[in-house]
């Protein structure tokens, strides 16, 4: 049986943990045996079989200083998983020594007592100065009728049909077919990638780069025409980004919009509803739906944002660069589901700057989240088992194959977002929250899959479902799923 270590233990800045342990010089010495038994298995000698080299011999040809550094290695090792053990020490990340493995060398005498300073993170204790009396204000959203009318109009002009255009102007809501190279305004050079012909051109605000599509609009079929455009200084090529330039834009071609009556026939084309009616109801219902779902987001964003500033915690960064590397595999999840080359992309500046860009948002999400897991403690709020049986049971019913599910990852995921659920009630019941400035319901519902109508006459949608319009917060059967789909 191991001797129990002396240890002392400290706090340190950034919910760390510093232990000071004690080395008996019979574990110091035993350490050092065995790294001289072990060198002399492994170090071959002219004159010497493997394994039969003498330790004097050994001590002479390679030095004691590497021995020791071999012992002391391994020691420091074993010494740290006793201490966090005996300790019962929650540690996050890698610990480290206190000061440099060489200074600690230059102490470390095999025969006496050997104190070794270790630091580390430790999942922090989070505490809420209050759960009483909070207030929050959050926007309120409303449902807005005329967005119904809004998306079967969006529906008739991408089911539109697009016909040759002879006896006008270039309007907005065109297509316009058109060549053109442009130059920068500041030294005249060609701009790279800045000259096409026969390109098809939807006449829409933000199509493309500022300047361009109002320089067409007015433009008749023939017509050359120098264009002033401005790049953003955001642009993907640094060497455009806000620079002016001169574009000489010729319309080869302009193309109208004939709409699709607003009828039956048409509510089939745009969707599986058989009449327009139908389809006007199911519209209406999806975004009533989207509405209510982002007025309790809007909420519990509201309520949440309140109580981490009652929260009192000290984030470890281990914990902040793991949250961030979660961050960054959805992310990468997200762009792999698009079709996307992650590999290509994720170059290690990109992941550099990626993982910059997501600190905010990793610390933000730790804060909640322990937030949350603070009030469950204040105020003694769990869910019952019951609850929970019959969650995973739903969750689980969404599954092709349930053989293929972690049973414990499953119910973790589904307790998690239980909990959570119950714990947002809670507040919604305690704090004091006011909804303020109601804006209208603005999120695209979508009744048909669209198609770029440059690329054909007529861009016929598949037929499906209006889809609702997603949401920052998923129902906990949805996130549960989520969570849990990785043991499929």
């Amino acid at each position: 049986m191991t001797t129990a270590l002396k240890v002392k233990t400290s706090s340190l800045p950034g919910s760390r943990l510093a232990l000071e342990v004690g080395v008996p010089a019979g574990r110091c010495k035993a350490s050092y045996e065995a790294a001289m038994d072990k060198l002399s298995r492994s170090v071959r000698l002219p004159g010497f079989r493997k394994g039969k080299v003498p330790k004097p011999v050994l001590l002479q040809q390679i030095g004691p200083l590497r021995v020791k550094a071999s012992a002391l290695e391994e020691l420091v090792d074993s010494v740290l998983r006793d201490a966090v053990a005996q300790e019962k020490v929650e540690v996050l990340g890698q610990p480290s020594l206190s000061g440099n493995f060489e200074e600690l060398l230059e102490k470390f005498d095999p025969a006496k007592e050997l104190v070794v300073t270790l630091e580390m993170d430790v999942a922090p204790t989070p505490t809420l100065k209050s759960t009483k009396g909070l207030s929050a204000e959050a926007e309120s959203v409303a449902y807005d009728p005329a967005r119904v009318d809004e998306l079967l109009d969006q529906s008739r002009r991408q089911l539109a049909t697009l016909v040759p255009v002879s006896d006008r102007a270039a309007a907005m809501g065109d297509v316009a077919v058109v060549s053109f190279t442009g130059i920068f305004r500041d030294d005249k050079s060609a701009i790279e990638g800045g000259s096409a012909n026969g390109l098809d051109v939807e006449l829409e605000e933000g199509r493309m780069i500022s300047g361009f599509v109002e320089g067409v609009v007015g433009m008749k079929t023939g017509d050359k025409k120098d264009v002033e455009c401005q790049f953003p200084d955001d642009y993907p090529e640094e060497v455009c980004r806000g620079r002016k330039a001169l574009f000489a834009i010729t319309l080869d071609e302009l193309k109208g919009r004939e709409l699709p009556a607003l009828d039956d026939a048409f509510a089939q084309q745009a969707s599986d509803k058989k009449t327009l009616n139908e389809l006007r109801e199911d519209l209406e219902t999806r975004l009533k739906q989207d509405a209510e779902q982002r007025q309790k987001n809007n909420r519990h964003e509201a309520l949440l944002k309140a109580l981490v500033d009652q929260l009192d915690v000290e984030l470890p960064e281990s914990m902040i660069k793991e949250e961030i590397n979660s961050l960054l595999q959805e992310t990468a999840a997200q762009m792999a589901q698009q079709g996307m080359d992650v590999k290509k992309l994720f170059t290690p500046e990109t992941v550099q700057n990626l993982a910059e860009a997501s600190r905010g948002e990793a610390t933000e999400r730790l804060q909640r989240s322990l937030a949350l897991k603070a009030l469950a403690k204040a105020e003694d709020i769990s869910v019952a088992d019951q609850d929970l049986e019959a969650k995973i049971k739903e969750v689980s019913a969404g599954f092709s194959d349930t053989n293929k599910i972690d049973p414990q990852r499953l119910r973790d995921a589904v307790a998690e977002d239980l909990l959570r659920e119950t714990l947002l009630s809670w507040l919604e019941e305690n704090a004091k929250l006011t909804m303020v400035e109601a804006e209208t319901e603005d999120k695209p519902v979508k009744t048909t899959k669209s198609k770029p109508a440059a690329k054909t006459s007529k861009a016929k949608a598949d037929k499906e479902p209006a889809s609702e319009a997603k949401t920052k917060e998923k129902p906990a059967a949805k996130a549960s799923k989520s969570k849990a789909k990785a043991a499929e």
